[in-house]
């Protein structure tokens, strides 16, 4: 498996608009495997596998953690993996970042640290 180090964005909603919106990028990306809450109500994982690769035949794991940063904004820690064969596509990369930029377009997120 490949994966790519977590790419963190803030998202300009409160806890829950954004776990819906985040929920409903990735669910139209790929399917659902799991959602789970984290710890008191600040945080969820939702986890969906999707097309990657070539033609899209590269099944890719994405972990999406939702955590409440304050009352008016969430961060989001976007996460792909992929296992690879003999020729590198790099398919867990390539699909973190499209899907990074489809949630900062529903979401408004920009990258953590900008």
């Amino acid at each position: 498996m490949t994966g790519v180090p977590p790419l963190d964005l803030l998202v300009p909603l409160p806890f829950d608009d954004a776990v819906e919106r985040v929920s409903r990028v990735l669910g139209r990306a790929g399917r659902t495997v799991e959602t789970v809450p984290v710890g008191s109500g600040e945080g969820e994982t939702i986890r969906v596998v999707a097309s990657g690769g070539a033609g899209g035949l590269n099944p890719v794991v994405v972990t999406a953690r939702v955590l409440k940063a304050d009352e008016a904004s969430s961060e989001v820690w976007l996460r792909a993996a992929a296992k690879e064969g003999l020729i590198r596509q790099r398919a867990g990369e390539k699909t973190a970042v499209r899907l990074a930029a489809r949630l900062s377009k529903a979401t408004g997120a920009n990258k953590a640290g900008e």
